[in-house]
């Protein structure tokens, strides 16, 4: 089968949680490309049919086996890749979500090969996908307006 996400004739749409436990936010670092080796936030693509916040509790579960309540969308990222040629060889609109997280425990898959609770901010020296400080920063405001912080 082949990988339409390569070279792709559109842009795909992706959702991400930065997931909040207590003080805490999940930090996951990938073990497969894209961003392989890279700390970011579990997320995936969005399926034909399913709604932003459906994909992103599918997401989630999938990747981490946690249940989460989305809560508002903290920003976007696009990553567009190109090859030696190129060519565009992912495309991919990330739509990022601050999220809190409801029971469970992480499990990481063959997508994930570590995973950390760390406080905004504490990540600063591990190496990330661009603008997770910015998306963890909006993630927190948007929590804490909930709350009534």
């Amino acid at each position: 089968m082949a990988d339409t996400r390569s070279h792709p004739d559109r842009p795909y749409v992706a959702v991400s949680a930065a997931i909040f436990r207590d003080d805490k936010v999940l930090i996951v670092r990938r073990a497969r490309p894209p961003a392989h080796g890279l700390y970011t936030l579990p997320g995936g693509v969005v399926e034909i049919g399913e709604s932003l916040r459906a994909a992103l509790v599918r997401e989630v579960r999938e990747e981490t086996a946690l249940a989460i309540e989305p809560v508002a969308l903290a920003g976007e990222r696009e990553v567009i890749a190109r090859d030696a040629d190129g060519k565009v060889e992912r495309h991919f609109v990330i739509l990022a979500f601050a999220a809190r997280w409801i029971s469970g425990e992480v499990v990481l898959n063959e997508e994930l090969a570590e995973f950390r609770w760390m406080r905004p901010g504490e990540f600063k020296d591990l190496p990330t996908t661009e603008g997770l400080a910015d998306i963890l920063a909006a993630a927190q405001a948007r929590i804490e307006e909930t709350r009534g912080v």
